[in-house]
């Protein structure tokens, strides 16, 4: 009330509890749950890939996610002010999941404009990639079917080209041959990238007045038509055939490291972790709300959602392969490739491919659209929640946000460029790479299990009437940082060279730029907590045996108050904090 009287506007809560769930659902389902799990599991051993990845589940993604839900609800602060609240010595990871979300706003987005292109081709007479008559089609193009894939090579064109291949590298992307060559920007995907962004600032520009409404189609939409394509896959010939491939077990699988870090990686990219996303959404949930029930529902709700989605992807492909005559791996694909190349050609070997076409790609847009914009909140809310005093007047948040909107643009331009899907590539490998995601959940859970665990719980108590499990305490304190650090794929891919499309080595330049955007992130978890040292009273040797005997001696946090001399309390409440009880 007293905000309202200085002329800022409230921070606003949840109108229902509703629309926190769809945001959070909108927000952790996405693109990847659709194009990376089916993909992963056919390819890491089918049904024994769920060995892994409920070992993931259970160890590191539930405890996680109701770390930050729950973090969020307690502090009713978003990412950044939430940690440097709780445990300000860790302020640095709030910092660093925001730098990551705004590199995600700016690549992430281009997979919608790409999905909007299509959309648009999709209301044709005849499916442009469906045929070789167009005018970006070579004298390579050929249309590969049952017929005369079985013919010999001799009335095959040299290098012979498939018209979705064609139409995806010649029409949408006007891909050139090398990194170095960028291009003139396509108006086109341009402009379907603008459209993409106009609608994300009205879905964001009212807070979560504007979000708690629009969820309810963006979150609800992709399983109308998730339902609607898992329907038409399974009344397909060679369906059977296909989810046989997806879930056929092959337990050798299991001995390969590979496995192992694909299903830590999928469970922090598919449950949003790290990103401060959650903290953000669940700081507008009323204090008293079940948000430890809810982190089940939801993880629930994510992981069945993966699951099905392989069905309508893998009775598609596998209806493919049996009208082209080849075996089931030369289609199946993950990423951009399956929505892209393997599904669209698929489609256009159905009856009514417009419908099917059409039915794809909205649900790509929407599974694509709700993540982009739900992050984006979680953005605008980080920032506003550090200065509520200078953002929360008058139209200060729209303009901001505008701001924000317009510089990513400006900046995925770059990637709607005939080079531009080299660039997307190394965005998106380094940007908000698995190494990155697993490095903040280390510390996360070394925060909060190492410096706050029994009050943490204590909190939750007092959110929801009961304590939660005791195996999240040892989870947060012991298993999840152990797993996490076993899974980091870091040393692996220090040197490893980075292959884009066409086969193309990226060159020391492209590789340089990536590691400049991982850093960008990980390294203000450093930076923040040496200033927090630095900015502590007392000498260097009073504020080392401080810390020393508060973190590894454990020494309980009266006994440290009541220890001579300001540099202990100071230090108390830099690492450990609830500056309500300390002062």
């Amino acid at each position: 009330e007293n905000m309202e009287n200085d002329g800022l506007h409230a921070r606003g809560q949840w109108a229902s509890k509703a629309e926190f769930l769809l945001a959070v659902a909108g927000q952790i389902i996405g693109l990847g749950n659709v194009w990376r799990f089916p993909y992963l599991c056919y390819k890491n051993g089918g049904g024994v890939f769920f060995v892994p990845y409920l070992l993931f589940l259970v160890l590191c993604g539930i405890p996680l996610f109701l770390l930050e839900t729950s973090l969020g609800q307690y502090t009713s602060l978003g990412g950044v002010s939430a940690w440097r609240t709780i445990c300000p010595l860790f302020g640095g990871l709030g910092y660093a999941s925001q730098v990551m979300i705004l590199h995600g706003c700016v690549y992430y987005i281009v997979i919608l404009a790409w999905a909007v292109f299509y959309l648009t081709y999709s209301f044709q007479e005849v499916l442009p990639w469906s045929h070789c008559n167009n005018t970006w089609n070579t004298n390579s193009c050929f249309l590969f079917d049952h017929h005369n894939q079985t013919a010999t090579g001799s009335n095959l064109p040299e290098n012979a080209t498939s018209p979705v291949m064609e139409f995806w590298e010649r029409e949408v992307l006007h891909l050139s041959n090398t990194l170095d060559e960028l291009g003139p920007i396509n108006w086109k995907l341009a402009l379907c990238l603008a459209s993409v962004w106009l609608v994300c600032y009205f879905c964001v520009w009212k807070g979560v007045k504007s979000t708690g409404k629009v969820v309810y189609l963006t979150a609800t939409f992709p399983y109308v038509m998730l339902f609607v394509l898992l329907v038409r896959g399974a009344t397909l010939p060679g369906a059977t055939q296909g989810i046989i491939y997806y879930l056929k077990p092959n337990h050798t699988r299991l001995a390969d490291p590979q496995v192992w870090m694909d299903a830590g990686t999928q469970i922090f990219f598919s449950y949003g972790i790290c990103l401060g996303s959650l903290t953000a959404l669940g700081s507008y949930n009323k204090y008293n709300n079940d948000c430890y029930k809810d982190s089940f529902l939801l993880c629930l709700l994510n992981s069945s959602t993966s699951f099905l989605a392989g069905f309508a992807i893998f009775s598609v492909l596998g209806f493919m392969a049996e009208e082209q005559g080849v075996d089931i791996s030369t289609v199946a694909q993950s990423g951009p490739g399956l929505a892209f190349i393997a599904y669209p050609r698929a489609v256009a070997m159905m009856p009514l491919p417009q419908l099917w076409a059409v039915c794809f790609f909205l649900m790509i847009i929407m599974l694509g659209l709700d993540t982009q914009f739900v992050s984006l909140e979680a953005l605008m809310t980080s920032v506003t929640d550090l200065y509520p005093h200078l953002i929360r007047r008058g139209h200060r948040r729209e303009l901001l946000l505008m701001f924000v909107c317009i510089v990513c643009f400006l900046v995925g331009l770059v990637m709607v460029t005939p080079g531009g899907l080299y660039v997307f590539q190394i965005y998106d490998h380094f940007s908000c790479s698995g190494a990155s995601l697993l490095l903040l959940s280390i510390f996360q859970s070394l925060a909060i299990g190492w410096f706050y665990a029994e009050r943490f719980s204590a909190n939750i108590r007092d959110m929801t009437g009961y304590n939660p499990l005791s195996v999240f305490r040892l989870c947060w304190k012991y298993l999840t940082p152990a797993v996490c650090t076993v899974s980091d794929p870091t040393p692996l891919t220090c040197f490893h060279t980075n292959y884009l499309g066409k086969g193309l080595v990226a060159p020391a330049w492209a590789t340089t730029l990536g590691w400049i955007l991982t850093l960008s992130s990980v390294l203000l978890l450093p930076i923040w907590a040496i200033y927090a040292f630095v900015t502590t009273p007392g000498t260097l040797t009073q504020v080392t045996i401080a810390f020393c005997l508060i973190v590894l001696a454990h020494v309980p946090l009266k006994v440290s108050l009541s220890l001579k001399g300001s540099y202990f309390a100071k230090l108390t409440f830099i690492i450990y904090v609830d500056h309500r009880e300390m002062f």
